[in-house]
């Protein structure tokens, strides 16, 4: 996995001298009075409570790590930064616990932190039992009437919530949305018939979200949006609606989390890694194939 687990990481800071950036804010002490909830047991909320382990890394390495991450906490310090969670990023227990806790770590030294989500796995398990089939095209997945049903209990039930409750278990405040909620998310169905209840964004209503950090919230929003003349709900990709939340945010920071390491040339060769692509260069490599299947959203 080439997932980044650690937001500061993520947000710009440098980590040296130790192998797992979250060591040096692991500890649940430091989280506000007013944030602690009581915790449940369960393997998830097991691994929230777990701290890391301390055997190779002294005092210095902590100082060290702090004195540099201190910049950086300054820097983002009252600033939004949107995060788009999802995908593998989801299946992983001890991975997920890390999660949560970096973006309550975020929401403790002062960051805004925004969490869009999506749910594919959790989505094709629930299709799976109901004997749907999954299907994608372009990255983006076939949503008839059944297999939209399912997404919307799926994101905005059970996925929402679970993250919401992790998120509180683990010291933070949270609130559990969908685009729906407010009209955040406006989007019509997109042209291509086959495709299904699939919907591109239109608009952004940032003021619930707004109000929600000012409070110290952090708000939690499933990809579900609805279309505003005829109701319908629609699928929208869970990338692409955190671009346009963070955008209408005018966000400092957008985190999209992948279990790749970014987009490659030859996709078995790490070495081949673009550091860098514009958009006209992009649009090629979408057109030879090169970015391809869930890439070309993000």
């Amino acid at each position: 996995m080439q997932l980044q687990s650690s937001f500061l990481h993520a947000a710009g800071c440098r980590v040296s001298n130790i192998s797992d950036s979250r060591l040096a804010v692991h500890r649940p002490r430091v989280y506000p009075r007013r944030h602690l909830r009581g915790i449940r047991a369960s393997r998830e909320t097991e691994l929230l409570k777990e701290p890391l382990s301390d055997k190779s890394f002294s005092p210095f390495d902590r100082v060290s790590v702090l004195s540099e991450a201190l910049p950086y906490l300054q820097q983002f310090r009252n600033k939004t930064i949107v995060i788009k969670y999802g995908g593998a990023a989801m299946k992983d227990p001890m991975l997920k616990a890390g999660v949560i806790k970096d973006l309550v770590l975020l929401a403790c030294v002062g960051v805004r932190p925004v969490l869009v989500h999506g749910g594919g796995p959790e989505i094709n398990t629930w299709l799976d039992k109901l004997g749907i089939k999954a299907e994608f095209k372009n990255g983006l997945r076939v949503t008839d009437a059944a297999t939209m049903d399912v997404v919307e209990m799926v994101l905005g039930g059970r996925v929402n919530k679970g993250l919401v409750t992790l998120i509180q278990q683990a010291g933070g405040q949270a609130v559990g949305l969908c685009g729906k909620d407010s009209n955040i998310i406006r989007a019509r169905q997109m042209v291509e018939k086959d495709i299904g209840f699939v919907g591109d964004i239109t608009s952004v209503n940032k003021d619930l979200i707004v109000a929600l950090v000012n409070e110290e919230y952090i708000p939690v929003v499933a990809s579900v949006a609805a279309d505003p003349v005829t109701g319908q709900a629609l699928n929208v990709n869970a990338d692409i609606a955190a671009g346009e939340v963070a955008a209408a945010l005018r966000a400092e920071k957008l985190i999209l989390m992948t279990d790749v390491p970014g987009v490659l040339k030859d996709k078995d060769d790490i070495k081949t890694k673009y550091t860098a692509l514009d958009i006209r260069s992009t649009r090629q490599l979408v057109a030879d194939g090169i970015i391809a299947g869930g890439m070309i959203p993000k």
